[in-house]
C-alpha cells in the first residue's frame, strides 16, 4: 500500500504546485471563471431536467414511465462516454506517458504501477461525468420529493458505474496491448469509437425521438406502453443503476440495496481480475509500446503542382511551413476518425432542418423560415467554434518540443501565426458556408436572407479562425502529451467564451435592422430613411467588429508567443 501511495503522491503534489505556481490574480481569474462556466452549465442542465420532468408529470397515465425512460437514456449514454474516455486515459496513463521510464526503473513491482495508474486513469476519466450529471439527480429527486437516501443511491450508483467503466477498459487495454503496439491501439480505438459516436447520434437521431411524448403516432395506446415499459437486458450496469434509483424514488430501500450490491459486487470483481491479469501481461505489454508504430497512408514526396499554386502567395520559408502543417494533419491518424464524426454531425445538422414542421406553424410559413435561417446563422457559427476548438486552437501547442525550430526558422512568429490561419481559415470557410446554404435550401429562405446568411458566415469565419490561433499561441502547451487538452485550459476557456460574444454580438447588431427589413415586407411598405441608416450603421459596425476580431487576437498571440 506504501508503494502505491508513494505512486500517486507525485500526481497529488502537482495540484498544489500547479497553483502556486500561478500569481494570485490569474489564480482568481481562472478560478472565477471555470466557477461561472460550471455554475452555469449546472443551471441551464438542472432547469431543462426540471421543465422536462415537470411536463412528465402532467402526462397522465405513462408520465413517470417517460421519466423512468429519460433517467435509463441517461445513464447509458453516461455509461457509454465514461468507457470510451476511459479506454483512451488508461493507453495514455499505462502505456504512453512521458515518465513511465523513470516509473518502471523503481524498485516497486508492475502489478502495484498498474493498480496506481488506473486509479489515476478512473478518476481522469470520471470526474467530470460525475460533477455534471448531479443537476440531473438534483433535478429527479426535487420533482418526485426524494429523502436523502435517493441521493446516496444516485451517488453510489453513478460510482460504481465509473469503477466498472474503468476496470472494462483497462483490462481491455492491457490485452490489447499484448497483441498490438500502444501507438497502434490508439489509433484504432478512437477510429471505433468515433464510428460508435456517429452510429449512437445517428440512430438516435433517425428514430426521432420527440414523437415518444407523442401517443398519437402509435397505433394504439396498448403499444405505445408496452413499448415504453420495455426493460433493459438484466446483464448490463446500468439496468442495476436504474433499478436502484427506481426503487429509491419509489421508497423501495431493500430493492435498492440490492441492485447497489449487485453493482458494487461487479465493479470489485472485475477490479480484482483486471489487477490480476495486469500482474501478468502488463509488463510484456509495456515493453511491446516502447517499438515504434509505422504510419499507414503517410504523405510521401513533397508539395508540387496544385499544392504549390494553393499556397503562391506565401514565399518559401513560409511555404514550406504550411505544407509542413498539412502533411502532418494528414499523417496523424486521430484526426481521422474526428473529420468522420463532423461529417455525421454536419449530416445531423441538416437534416434536423428537413424534419421541421413548419407546415403546421400559425404564422406565415416564409417569416418562419427566414426566422429561423437568421437565428441558424448564430448557430452555424457556433457549430464552427466548436470545430476550431479542437483543431485550431491546439495548432501551435501541436509543435510541441520542436517549437524551438520555429524560432530559429527564416520566418517571423507574426508569419508563422498567419500561415497558421491561412491553412485553417479555407477549410472552416468552406464547411461553414456549406452548412449555411444547405440549410437555407432546405428551408427555401428568401434572396434577401440567402444573401445576408452568406456574407454575415462570410465575415465571421475569419474572426473565429484568429481567435483560435491567437489564444492558441497566447497560451500553448508544448508539454501536452495531447496537445488537442488544451482546450480545456484557462486559454481554450477564453477562446470559447470570447468567440461566443463576437458572434452573439455580430448577430444582435443585425437583429435589430433585419426585424425592419422583414416587418416592412410583412407590411407592404418600404424602408425609411432613418431605417436605411441603422441598416447602413449596424452593418458597417458588424464589419469592423469582425476585422477587429481578426487583427486584435492575432498580435495579442503574436505578443505573447514572444515571450514563450
Amino acid at each position: 500500500m506504501k508503494e502505491i501511495l508513494a505512486l500517486l503522491r507525485p500526481r497529488l503534489l502537482s495540484f498544489r504546485n500547479g497553483g502556486a505556481a500561478q500569481n494570485a490574480g490569474n489564480r482568481r481569474i481562472r478560478y472565477l471563471l471555470f466557477a461561472l462556466v460550471g455554475a452555469g452549465f449546472w443551471a441551464g442542465a438542472f432547469a431543462i431536467f426540471f421543465r422536462v420532468l415537470i411536463y412528465f408529470q402532467g402526462v397522465e397515465e405513462f408520465g413517470d414511465i417517460l421519466a423512468r425512460k429519460l433517467l435509463s437514456m441517461v445513464l447509458v449514454t453516461f455509461f457509454t462516454l465514461l468507457i470510451f474516455s476511459s479506454i483512451i486515459i488508461s493507453l495514455s496513463k499505462l502505456y504512453l506517458s512521458r515518465d513511465l521510464i523513470l516509473v518502471h526503473s523503481l524498485p516497486v513491482s508492475g502489478g502495484k504501477i498498474f493498480l496506481a495508474r488506473w486509479l489515476e486513469s478512473a478518476v481522469d476519466s470520471s470526474w467530470m461525468v460525475i460533477v455534471f450529471s448531479l443537476p440531473v439527480f438534483l433535478s429527479y429527486g426535487i420533482v418526485y420529493h426524494a429523502g436523502p437516501f435517493f441521493y446516496l443511491t444516485a451517488g453510489l450508483s453513478l460510482l460504481s458505474l465509473c469503477l466498472i467503466a474503468a476496470a472494462l477498459s483497462a483490462l481491455t487495454v492491457v490485452i490489447a496491448a499484448v497483441l498490438l503496439p500502444a501507438g497502434r491501439i490508439r489509433t484504432v480505438m478512437v477510429f471505433l469509437g468515433a464510428i460508435l459516436i456517429m452510429a449512437l447520434i445517428m440512430s438516435f437521431r433517425l428514430l426521432r425521438p420527440e414523437r415518444l411524448v407523442n401517443p398519437e403516432s402509435f397505433s394504439t395506446l396498448v403499444t405505445y406502453l408496452r413499448a415504453m415499459e420495455t426493460p433493459g437486458s438484466p446483464l448490463l450496469p446500468t439496468t442495476w443503476a436504474v433499478d436502484s434509483l427506481n426503487a429509491a424514488l419509489s421508497g423501495l430501500t431493500g430493492e435498492a440495496l440490492f441492485h447497489l450490491s449487485l453493482s458494487w459486487s461487479c465493479a470489485a470483481t472485475l477490479a480484482y481480475i483486471a489487477v490480476w491479469t495486469a500482474a501478468g501481461i502488463y509488463f510484456r505489454g509495456y515493453s511491446k509500446a516502447q517499438t515504434s508504430a509505422a504510419r499507414p497512408l503517410a504523405l510521401r514526396g513533397g508539395y508540387g503542382g496544385g499544392r504549390r499554386r494553393l499556397f503562391r502567395g506565401l514565399s518559401g520559408p513560409a511555404w514550406a511551413f504550411a505544407a509542413k502543417e498539412a502533411r502532418v494533419f494528414f499523417r496523424d491518424q486521430t484526426q481521422w476518425p474526428q473529420l468522420f464524426l463532423i461529417g455525421a454531425l454536419i449530416v445531423i445538422y441538416l437534416y434536423n432542418f428537413s424534419v421541421l414542421p413548419l407546415g403546421n406553424s400559425p404564422l406565415r410559413t416564409i417569416h418562419l423560415q427566414n426566422l429561423f435561417s437568421f437565428l441558424n446563422m448564430g448557430l452555424a457559427a457556433f457549430v464552427l467554434t466548436a470545430i476550431a476548438a479542437r483543431f485550431v486552437y491546439p495548432a501551435v501547442s501541436c509543435e510541441g518540443d520542436a517549437f524551438w525550430i520555429v524560432r530559429a526558422a527564416p520566418i517571423s512568429l507574426r508569419t508563422f501565426l498567419w500561415v497558421k490561419f491561412a491553412v485553417y481559415y479555407l477549410p472552416l470557410l468552406v464547411m461553414a458556408e456549406i452548412l449555411i446554404v444547405a440549410s437555407n435550401v432546405l428551408l427555401q429562405v428568401t434572396p434577401f436572407m440567402m444573401a445576408l446568411s452568406v456574407v454575415t458566415v462570410f465575415l465571421m469565419v475569419p474572426g473565429v479562425v484568429a481567435m483560435g490561433v491567437g489564444f492558441g499561441a497566447a497560451y500553448p502547451d508544448f508539454r501536452s502529451e495531447n496537445p488537442a487538452q488544451s482546450v480545456t485550459s484557462f486559454g481554450g476557456m477564453m477562446f470559447m467564451l470570447l468567440a461566443a460574444g463576437f458572434i452573439a454580438m455580430v448577430i444582435v447588431l443585425e437583429a435589430g435592422p433585419v426585424y425592419q427589413v422583414f416587418m416592412a415586407d410583412f407590411r407592404g411598405r418600404s424602408l425609411s430613411g432613418l431605417q436605411w441608416a441603422w441598416l447602413v450603421g449596424s452593418f458597417a459596425l458588424v464589419v469592423l467588429l469582425c476585422v477587429l476580431a481578426v487583427i486584435l487576437p492575432m498580435r495579442f498571440g503574436e505578443r505573447r508567443l514572444r515571450g514563450c
